[in-house]
C-alpha cells in the first residue's frame, strides 16, 4: 500500500524516443558533431550525423552496457515505464548496439517495457549493406523498422527510403517510427512521404514521425497538406524541442486531433549534453521551448508524455482505471505546476500493482 497523502496521481511516463545506445558516448564522440548539431539553427544536422558515426568505431558491449544500464535506471527512478529505443544498425554500427540493448532490455522485462527500433542511421542507399543488417536486427529481435529518410540524397532517394521501411515492416507486421525532416528547411518533405507510404502499404495507425522540425518552417498550404496525409494514415508525432532549435509545431497538431508525445531524444551524446532521462523535466523544458505556460497549457505537457504519448506508440490498456494494470506514479506535488516545476522523481513507481522505485 503508498499513500498518497494529497500527492498527485499520474500514469507512467512514456519515452517515445531515445537513442538508448547512445546514452552516455559524448566523451567517445567529442565536440565537433555536437557543434554541428546546434549551430546555425541546426543548419548543419546532416553533417553533425556523419561526424558522429565516427564514434562507432569504439563501440562494444562492455562499453554500451554500463551506459544503457544506468539510463534505463534513471527512468524507472523517474517513472519512465514505457521507452521507444532507436538503435544504430549501419555499416558503422553493425549489430552491436543491438545487441547491447537487446541485453539490457531482458535485464529490465517485467518493470520497463523496451520496444527496440532498428534504426539506419546513416541512411539506406548511402550506406550499402544496412538494409541487409536491419533484417538482422529485426531477426535478433528488435521490433520497429526505423528510418530516417530526409538524409538521403535527394527525393527519389528520400522516397525510396520510405518505400522500403514500408514495405519491409508490412511484410513482417511490425510498425514503423522514422526520424523526418530534423532540419528547418521547407524543402524537406519526408513526413509527408511517410504517411502517403502508410496509407499504401497498410499501416494505418502503425506509426510514428520523431521531430519533424521542418513542418515549423512550412507555409500554411503546406502545413495543412501535411496534416491531411497524417490524419488518413494515423500518422504519430513524438517532438523533442529541447535537442534542437526549432520544434514540429506540436499545438496546430494536437488542435488537429493528431497523436502527439514528447521524448528524451538524447542523453550526452553527440546531439546533446544532458538528459536524466525524466520526462517531467522534458516537459518542464517544452514548457518554455513550445509557449506552454497557462494553467490548461500544464495539463497538456503532463499528458504529452504520459498518455499522449501512449496513444502515439499505440500502447494498448495504458492508463488509470478501476481493473487496470495497476501501473502508476506517485508525487509530492500536490498541484500541476509544481509537479513540472519540481520536475521530481515520484515518491513511488508502481508497476503492475509492485513498487520498483521509492523514495
Amino acid at each position: 500500500m503508498v499513500a498518497a497523502d494529497g500527492g498527485l496521481v499520474t500514469e507512467p511516463c512514456v519515452d517515445g524516443h531515445l537513442h538508448l545506445d547512445k546514452v552516455r558516448t559524448l566523451p567517445l564522440a567529442g565536440e565537433a558533431a555536437l557543434a554541428a548539431y546546434t549551430a546555425d539553427g541546426m543548419a548543419e544536422s546532416a553533417v553533425s550525423i556523419d561526424l558522429a558515426s565516427a564514434v562507432k568505431a569504439h563501440w562494444s558491449l562492455d562499453r554500451l552496457l554500463p551506459g544503457i544500464r544506468e539510463v534505463l535506471q534513471l527512468g524507472v527512478e523517474h517513472g519512465v515505464l514505457h521507452v521507444q529505443a532507436f538503435v544504430d544498425v549501419d555499416s558503422a554500427a553493425g549489430l552491436v548496439g543491438m545487441e547491447a540493448v537487446l541485453t539490457a532490455r531482458a535485464e529490465v522485462a517485467g518493470v520497463v517495457d523496451v520496444s527496440v527500433v532498428a534504426f539506419p542511421q546513416d541512411g539506406v542507399l548511402r550506406d550499402p549493406g544496412t538494409a541487409e543488417l536491419v533484417e538482422a536486427a529485426l531477426d535478433l529481435g528488435a521490433d520497429v523498422v526505423g528510418g530516417i529518410p530526409w538524409i538521403e540524397d535527394g527525393e527519389a532517394d528520400q522516397r525510396a527510403h520510405v518505400e522500403w521501411a514500408c514495405t519491409l515492416a508490412a511484410r513482417r507486421g511490425l510498425r514503423v517510427a522514422m526520424l523526418t525532416d530534423d532540419a528547418p528547411d521547407p524543402a524537406y518533405r519526408t513526413t509527408g512521404m511517410l504517411a502517403q507510404a502508410m496509407v499504401a502499404h497498410g499501416l494505418v495507425g502503425r506509426g510514428v514521425a520523431c521531430h519533424a522540425r521542418a513542418l515549423g518552417s512550412y507555409d500554411e498550404a503546406g502545413l495543412a497538406e501535411v496534416v491531411g496525409q497524417a490524419r488518413a494514415a494515423g500518422l504519430g508525432f513524438v517532438s523533442d524541442p529541447h535537442t534542437g532549435g526549432r520544434a514540429v509545431p506540436v499545438r496546430r497538431l494536437l488542435a488537429e486531433g493528431l497523436p502527439v508525445g514528447l521524448g528524451q531524444d538524447d542523453v550526452e551524446d553527440a546531439y546533446y549534453p544532458f538528459g536524466r532521462h525524466n520526462l517531467l523535466e522534458v516537459a518542464f523544458l517544452a514548457a518554455h521551448l513550445l509557449e506552454m505556460r497557462t494553467a490548461p497549457d500544464l495539463e497538456v505537457l503532463v499528458d504529452l508524455v504520459t498518455t499522449g504519448a501512449a496513444r502515439v506508440l499505440g500502447l494498448a490498456g495504458f492508463g488509470l482505471r478501476e481493473g487496470g494494470p495497476g501501473d502508476l506514479l506517485v508525487h509530492d506535488a500536490e498541484r500541476t505546476v509544481d509537479l513540472l516545476a519540481r520536475h521530481a522523481a515520484p515518491r513511488a513507481v508502481v508497476r503492475g500493482g509492485r513498487v520498483v522505485a521509492q523514495r
